[in-house]
Protein backbone atom coordinates (compact mmCIF):
# COMPACT_ATOMS: atom_id res chain seq x y z
CA UNK A 1 0.00 0.00 0.00
CA UNK A 2 1.29 3.36 -0.61
CA UNK A 3 1.99 5.79 2.12
CA UNK A 4 1.47 9.15 -0.10
CA UNK A 5 -0.48 9.24 -3.53
CA UNK A 6 0.91 12.26 -5.40
CA UNK A 7 -1.94 12.80 -8.31
CA UNK A 8 0.79 14.87 -10.55
CA UNK A 9 3.36 11.62 -10.37
CA UNK A 10 0.91 9.22 -11.67
CA UNK A 11 -0.26 11.44 -14.35
CA UNK A 12 3.51 11.92 -15.08
CA UNK A 13 4.04 8.05 -15.57
CA UNK A 14 1.84 7.63 -17.63
CA UNK A 15 2.08 10.81 -20.03
CA UNK A 16 5.80 12.30 -19.00
CA UNK A 17 8.19 11.02 -21.55
CA UNK A 18 9.50 13.14 -24.39
CA UNK A 19 7.13 11.44 -26.90
CA UNK A 20 3.77 10.45 -25.50
CA UNK A 21 1.57 13.77 -25.26
CA UNK A 22 2.91 14.28 -29.06
CA UNK A 23 1.67 11.61 -30.58
CA UNK A 24 -1.69 11.77 -27.48
CA UNK A 25 -1.82 15.27 -29.37
CA UNK A 26 -1.90 13.90 -32.86
CA UNK A 27 -4.91 11.94 -32.28
CA UNK A 28 -7.09 14.24 -31.05
CA UNK A 29 -8.36 15.25 -34.49
CA UNK A 30 -9.35 11.27 -34.71
CA UNK A 31 -7.52 8.31 -35.59
CA UNK A 32 -4.71 7.98 -37.68
CA UNK A 33 -2.47 5.69 -39.68
CA UNK A 34 0.98 4.41 -38.24
CA UNK A 35 2.65 5.47 -40.81
CA UNK A 36 1.48 8.91 -40.68
CA UNK A 37 1.05 8.96 -36.95
CA UNK A 38 4.67 8.48 -36.64
CA UNK A 39 5.39 11.12 -39.19
CA UNK A 40 3.88 13.96 -37.05
CA UNK A 41 6.54 13.33 -35.23
CA UNK A 42 9.93 13.23 -37.67
CA UNK A 43 12.14 13.32 -34.94
CA UNK A 44 11.05 9.69 -33.32
CA UNK A 45 12.93 6.46 -34.45
CA UNK A 46 11.03 3.50 -35.89
CA UNK A 47 11.95 1.62 -32.18
CA UNK A 48 10.39 4.44 -29.79
CA UNK A 49 7.12 4.94 -31.71
CA UNK A 50 6.62 1.29 -31.57
CA UNK A 51 7.90 1.67 -27.67
CA UNK A 52 5.79 4.30 -27.26
CA UNK A 53 2.53 3.01 -28.68
CA UNK A 54 2.91 -0.29 -26.90
CA UNK A 55 2.60 1.76 -23.77
CA UNK A 56 0.09 3.83 -24.16
CA UNK A 57 -2.40 0.87 -25.78
CA UNK A 58 -1.12 -0.63 -22.45
CA UNK A 59 -2.02 1.73 -20.22
CA UNK A 60 -5.78 2.56 -22.17
CA UNK A 61 -4.48 5.56 -23.22
CA UNK A 62 -4.97 4.67 -27.01
CA UNK A 63 -6.78 1.71 -28.89
CA UNK A 64 -4.60 -0.13 -31.77
CA UNK A 65 -7.08 -1.54 -34.84
CA UNK A 66 -5.10 -3.98 -37.67
CA UNK A 67 -7.05 -4.15 -41.13
CA UNK A 68 -6.07 -7.68 -42.84
CA UNK A 69 -4.83 -6.04 -46.02
CA UNK A 70 -1.85 -6.36 -48.28
CA UNK A 71 0.08 -3.84 -47.08
CA UNK A 72 -1.25 -4.02 -43.47
CA UNK A 73 -2.45 -1.30 -42.12
CA UNK A 74 -3.12 -0.21 -38.25
CA UNK A 75 -5.14 2.56 -36.90
CA UNK A 76 -4.55 4.15 -33.48
CA UNK A 77 -7.31 6.14 -31.85
CA UNK A 78 -7.72 7.96 -28.41
CA UNK A 79 -9.68 5.79 -25.96
CA UNK A 80 -11.94 7.49 -23.51
CA UNK A 81 -9.41 8.07 -20.81
CA UNK A 82 -7.00 9.07 -23.55
CA UNK A 83 -9.64 11.45 -24.81
CA UNK A 84 -10.41 13.31 -21.31
CA UNK A 85 -6.69 14.24 -21.89
CA UNK A 86 -7.48 16.77 -23.97
CA UNK A 87 -7.77 19.78 -21.93
CA UNK A 88 -4.30 19.09 -20.56
CA UNK A 89 -2.36 18.55 -23.83
CA UNK A 90 -4.39 21.78 -25.82
CA UNK A 91 -3.59 23.69 -22.79
CA UNK A 92 0.43 22.69 -23.08
CA UNK A 93 -0.60 23.37 -27.03
CA UNK A 94 -1.74 26.88 -26.15
CA UNK A 95 0.98 27.56 -23.69
CA UNK A 96 4.09 26.28 -26.26
CA UNK A 97 2.69 28.84 -28.94
CA UNK A 98 2.50 31.29 -26.79
CA UNK A 99 6.16 31.21 -24.61
CA UNK A 100 7.78 30.59 -28.53
CA UNK A 101 6.07 34.02 -29.74
CA UNK A 102 7.67 35.77 -26.81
Amino acid sequence: MQKHFCPLHFTMNLIGTKWKPLLLFHLLEGPLRSGILQKTVPEISNKMFTQTVRELEKDGLISREVFAVVPPRVDYQLTEKGKSLAPILRSLDAWGREMSSE
